[in-house]
């Protein structure tokens, strides 16, 4: 297949992509490429996971996946955030790409390939899509930058970690000394 001009990239152009390890995101027209990620951004998704699925299970909130995903946002655009919760629907958990809508939380984890489009691109995307709360987790400073829509800059912590995707339900309490620990396996 031929590779689109620059600025002419589509959702489907995307998708049809051969399979070559690469991950292939599409934002506002922008091809977004990225290599495989290193072992310790690997380990930093599977730890998150281990620590939201419980609570999104348990409280019923919707269902925490993990890239690789064919997220569109509603928009024809092409995501594929390292983790994200996407509501129920209909009174039962999200099962095809199409039902995850805007998540109500997306993670990504910075890797040296990727921390411009997770800073800068993809966050701005995010901000503009209405997801409520997008973490930009860095393991190599152990911290967690938390973007809401509107924010100018983030809330950035080190020590404690919140999310309460609902007024009703009790906030899940990630204790990231904890969580950074476990990712580099100490």
């Amino acid at each position: 297949m031929g590779m689109p001009a620059a600025g002419f990239w589509t959702r489907d152009s995307v998708l049809a992509l051969p399979e070559d390890g690469n991950r292939y995101e599409l934002v506002d027209g922008e091809l977004l490429v990225s290599p495989s990620p290193r072992g310790a951004h690997q380990a930093g998704v599977a730890e998150l996971f281990r620590l939201v699925d419980p609570y999104v299970r348990t409280h019923r909130v919707g269902r925490v996946c993990f890239s690789p995903a064919d997220l569109d946002f509603r928009s024809g655009q092409l995501l594929q955030p390292d983790l994200f919760v996407g509501a129920r629907v209909a009174a039962r958990d999200p099962v095809d790409w199409a039902e995850y809508g805007i998540p109500l939380l997306v993670a990504e984890v910075l890797s040296p390939s990727t921390a411009h489009h997770d800073r800068v691109t993809k966050r701005r995307y995010y901000q503009r899509a209405g997801v409520p709360v997008y973490w930009i987790i860095d393991l190599d400073l152990r911290s967690v930058e938390i973007w809401s829509p509107g924010d100018h800059t983030p809330v950035t912590t080190e020590h404690m970690l919140l999310w309460q995707p609902d007024i009703g339900l009790p906030p899940l309490v990630i204790d990231l000394p904890r969580y950074f620990r476990a990712v580099w396996a100490e």
